[in-house]
């Protein structure tokens, strides 16, 4: 039997994840019997920090396997990116879990489908001045790589369901609007605009058309959702994030009295002015923040 643990956006750098955390993650996979981990994209900014956190999982007992998110995308070249030569590498590649089901990675990208309250013409600029990949170089518009790689994905699932198998996807990126947030308040609609980034409605449509994908597991948002069942594929999103997002941060600064309003990119200079406190809050409760962070599945 195999139980799947999928985690995304564990940003250990930004996070300040250590050896400590690590074995305290990997406490709580023995707990719940997990006997494969798969990290969804955004381990770390830096490669060789992700491969470290790979190779600890890997040594402390568990296949380990990867794909990419945008954050890794940044250091790598556009070859390495789709290709990455590394054991546990999954992008358009599979993970038998069990004889009929296959764990598939892919890294994914965004088509700006999601945006709204913005001309199309002008989302490169946003993303220019915003946005975290502009650092990452791709060949073509976002669009026609997406569009490049939906296609090659086609290929791989056609493949999945001539031979029959279970297909369990786990990727970076949002596949369905029902995983984007879209503000009212107007100091918070330039968000509706950056939407754009955050994933393909183009993947959603292509995983519409499949009857074999039983979950399809994701993050990016930096948000956590209820479960959604849409066809036969159950969509999972429940990301790590970061540590001024997590919910024990939220609770320790309402708790603590620190704040009125629940604004976590404002937490930041909060959280430093009160470090220690923070830490000790953090050492209690983080076991609570991984497990509410991770998607568990279980194949015979």
């Amino acid at each position: 039997m195999t139980r799947l643990a999928i985690i995304s956006d564990f940003h250990v750098d930004i996070n300040g994840l250590f050896a400590s955390e690590f074995s305290l993650l990997a406490e709580i996979l023995q707990e719940e019997k997990i006997t494969h981990l798969h990290f969804a994209g955004d381990l770390a900014n830096k490669v060789d920090r992700a491969r470290e956190v790979v190779a600890y999982f890997t040594e402390a007992g568990f296949v380990t396997t990867f794909n990419w998110g945008n954050h890794e995308m940044a250091d790598l070249t556009e070859a390495q990116i789709e290709d990455f030569p590394a054991p546990g590498f999954l992008n358009f590649k599979t993970f038998p879990l069990s004889e009929s089901s296959m764990l598939l990675g892919y890294n994914g990208w965004y088509d700006y489908a999601f945006a709204q309250e913005v001309e199309p013409e002008k989302i490169p600029k946003l993303k220019e001045l915003y946005w975290y990949d502009r650092m990452i170089q791709r060949t073509g518009t976002d669009p026609e790589v997406d569009a490049a790689l939906l296609r090659h994905l086609r290929k791989v699932l056609d493949q999945l369901q001539k031979a029959g198998k279970d297909v369990i996807l786990a990727t970076h990126f949002v596949p369905q609007k029902e995983f984007i947030i879209y503000q009212t308040a107007p100091k918070l609609r330039r968000w509706n605009e950056l939407n754009a980034f955050l994933g393909s409605a183009g993947l959603g449509r292509l995983l519409d058309q499949y009857d074999n994908i039983s979950h399809c597991v994701f993050g990016h948002t930096h948000r956590h959702f209820p479960d959604l069942t849409r066809s036969k594929t159950v969509y999972s999103c429940r990301p790590f994030g970061y540590y001024f997002e997590w919910q024990l941060t939220k609770d320790f600064v309402f708790a603590n009295q620190l704040v009125a309003e629940y604004a976590p990119m404002k937490l930041r200079g909060i959280l430093r002015r009160n470090q220690a406190a923070f830490d000790a809050y953090k050492k209690v409760h983080l076991a609570e923040e991984f497990r509410r962070s991770m998607t568990i599945i279980e194949r015979n």
